[in-house]
């Protein structure tokens, strides 16, 4: 019997509801802005602020490069859209960077921790 990719993932891990979530910015003040922002609408349990992160890119059919800085945001998948309206609208790009990834497992105390700041509305589970 072969098994399915889904029931394989389940097996392997147990999906948390957690994302990290990509984006630049084109500068160390734009970023810290939108840093503390995202934290303080708990959208956000901690954003992590990456400086001299150097992007290629296509954008209007040349090839460009910029030195930017990379926001490490850790969040909820039910999050998601108001975290990506809040950088849309505080964002000084045209078409900023939003890009969920899942976070598959972690460690239970940091799952928690995340929980605990952010808008979820739901309960740490007892370790």
């Amino acid at each position: 019997m072969v098994a399915s990719l889904g029931t394989i993932r389940f097996t392997l891990f147990e999906m948390t509801d957690k994302i990290l979530v990509l984006s630049t910015c084109a500068s160390a003040d734009e970023a810290e802005k939108l840093a503390r922002l995202l934290v303080e609408r708990r959208l956000a349990a901690c954003v992590s602020v990456v400086p001299q992160a150097r992007s290629y890119f296509r954008w209007k059919g040349e090839v460009e490069m910029a030195d930017e800085c990379l926001l490490l945001i850790k969040s909820a998948r039910e999050l998601f859209e108001p975290l990506r309206a809040a950088i849309e609208a505080e964002h000084s790009y045209e078409t900023p960077e939003v890009v969920a990834i899942p976070i598959l497992a972690g460690a239970r105390g940091y799952l928690n921790w995340m929980d605990a700041n952010l808008e979820t509305g739901r309960e740490p589970v007892a370790e």
